[in-house]
């Protein structure tokens, strides 16, 4: 590793529970926040560094019926620190207890290659949102291989800006797909892949990249170390040659993206209603007076202004749902692709109002 980058660490933390665990990742953040609520973990979940981090620290996965807990540079310690305490999870309908915690720490992470490192993705990779999807739609099947490389080299490059990297060589990407027909993903209409990738950069295991990282999408798995995977092991075995790094020199199909070509994304900040404190104060005043001056001649009236409220109550349609997603834009050709950010507001992780919730930027 050159001495120019810094040495960003990552953590891996698999709970080993007394039964399989059939829970979002959403769920399992919300009994986190409720059982530790003073963990310095929490601020990591709730969306309180929003503002300061537009890739999550921390993220959540259920893989193989598995909790896995990955801690990323600022979020390694406070990652190590909740795991000590794991003895329960109650969810309320049902109980795990913590029988142990398999820990692994690597340092290094985010840095160049001069070799290709090969990944594969262990989650449905979403490469394509409403605006990608449309453009990738009219693209011939010669161009969307490398219309997907660059989609993947420009999230690489943001993962690197986000963690203080700063590049100066290319990032070379080869993604190789299992379908080019992307399967839709949720009422997104997202477009998803599975398949693996090669790059000249070294990321961490079980991060999430593209679309959807909260909901556990995207999530990667280095094949340089196949004896450490526990998802269809076998399989991955007799698919992993011997040569698991290949040098850059010797390829000569691979895509090229620089950290130039990527400008950086905008930071977004919630948006706050004006009048929503007030409009809900006046709907909590009128529900009291209508119990007050409930009268069966007022039925009618109580009826239509209750129809009308509904009316008012009602969000406004838009394309946009989950606030974790914001666009990186090439200014000359207008192609945008979303990388996840932690702003989901777990404290509602489990009612259907949150997952359908809408924000507008």
């Amino acid at each position: 590793m050159s001495d120019s980058f810094p040495d960003i660490k990552s953590a891996v933390v698999r709970v080993v529970t007394d039964k399989p665990v059939r829970k979002t990742p959403y769920q399992v953040k919300g009994v986190f926040m409720r059982q530790y609520p003073d963990e310095p973990i929490i601020p990591m979940l709730d969306g309180s560094y929003r503002d300061r981090f537009l890739y999550p620290r921390v993220q959540v996965k259920i893989l193989n019926e598995q909790i896995y807990i990955i801690g990323i540079h600022e979020g390694v310690d406070p990652v190590l620190s909740v795991a000590e305490k794991f003895e329960m999870f109650d969810f309320g309908n049902i109980t795990f207890e913590v029988q142990d915690c398999d820990i692994e720490n690597v340092d290094q992470q985010f840095i160049p290659s001069s070799r290709l490192v090969r990944y594969r993705f262990i989650t449905p990779w979403v490469a394509l949102n409403h605006m990608t999807g449309g453009k990738y739609r009219f693209l011939t099947n010669q161009e969307k291989p490398s219309y997907l490389n660059r989609l993947l080299g420009q999230n690489i490059i943001f993962l690197a800006n986000e963690v203080g990297i700063n590049l100066e060589d290319n990032i070379y990407t080869k993604v190789k797909v299992s379908s080019l027909f992307p399967r839709p993903v949720d009422e997104n209409k997202w477009g998803a892949f599975m398949g693996e990738f090669k790059t000249n950069f070294v990321l961490p295991n079980y991060i999430g990249v593209g679309n959807g990282i909260t909901r556990g999408f995207g999530t990667i798995f280095g094949m340089f170390n196949p004896d450490s995977f526990s998802f269809d092991e076998e399989e991955l075995k007799q698919d992993v040659t011997s040569e698991t790094s290949e040098p850059l020199a010797e390829q000569d199909d691979l895509e090229s993206v620089s950290a130039s070509d990527v400008p950086k994304p905008k930071r977004k900040r919630r948006t706050v209603y004006k009048g929503k404190r007030q409009h809900q104060d006046k709907q909590d005043e009128s529900a009291q007076n209508r119990k007050k001056n409930k009268h069966p001649k007022k039925k009618k009236h109580v009826h239509n202004q209750s129809k009308i409220q509904k009316q008012k109550r009602r969000p406004p349609r838009s394309g946009r749902v989950f606030s974790e997603e914001f666009d990186i834009e090439e200014e000359s050709t207008s192609t945008n692709t979303n990388v996840s950010d932690e702003n989901i507001d777990d404290q509602k992780f489990n009612t259907e109002k949150h997952h359908k919730q809408q924000h507008k930027f």
